[in-house]
Order: structure tokens, then sequence, then C-alpha cells
């Protein structure tokens, strides 16, 4: 979700893992098949990574290799 904030004039996104509040210019921003994912920061981007690699779950790189 995308805020501005009243104070400044700063676009804030929300983590997609702890849903922290950090600024669209310094969230990490990669961009999935049919969304684009933000975060924190690498870890944040890590854990997501993690949890798209085992089977059932959604978010990364969900290709199929052949």
């Amino acid at each position: 979700m995308v805020k501005k904030s009243d104070s400044s004039e700063t676009e804030k996104v929300s983590c997609s893992i702890c849903r922290k509040e950090v600024p669209l210019s310094e969230a990490v921003i990669p961009e999935a098949a049919d969304y684009v994912a933000h975060f924190c920061g690498l870890e944040c981007y890590a854990k997501w990574k993690r949890q798209s690699e085992r089977p059932g779950q959604q978010g990364g790189d969900t290709k199929k290799q052949v």
C-alpha cells in the first residue's frame, strides 16, 4: 500500500513481510510475475524468497523449470 505522509511528501510503502512502512525510494522492489512486492530490506526479501521456494507457497519467482 502506498501512502503519503502529511508532514512530508515522501511516499511510503509497507514491507510485504513485516509491514514496516518505508520510503518508496528506499524499498527493495522485486517484480514478480503478476505483482510488485516491497521490502524494508534484504533480510525481509530473503525471508520472502525462502518462503516462495517452498512448495505450495506464493511469492518470489514462480517459474517452473523444465
